[in-house]
């Protein structure tokens, strides 16, 4: 489950550049597949032991980008919304 708390979005901001800016690239359809994952990585409520960053990268890119889509855009309705 993905739910940005601030301090997710902190750490978030810290690797990726300001959110403003990530929002702007994702809805040019210009984010990256690493930013795609970073910001998935930095927001997940619970990971579970021994997950790496790798592993979850490799996870999405296997479920190919058409199926992040869907949690990209609730994730960034939320980071919008301040929940």
């Amino acid at each position: 489950m993905l739910r940005p708390s601030f301090a997710a979005l902190v750490a978030a901001e810290q690797e990726l550049g300001p959110l403003f800016a990530l929002v702007e690239r994702a809805a040019a359809g210009a984010l990256g597949i690493g930013e795609l994952v970073a910001l998935f990585w930095h927001c997940l409520v619970a990971r579970p032991d021994g997950l790496t960053r790798e592993a979850f990268g490799e996870g999405v890119a296997a479920g190919g980008l058409a199926n992040a889509t869907p949690a990209l855009r609730v994730l960034i309705g939320q980071i919008l919304g301040g929940r």
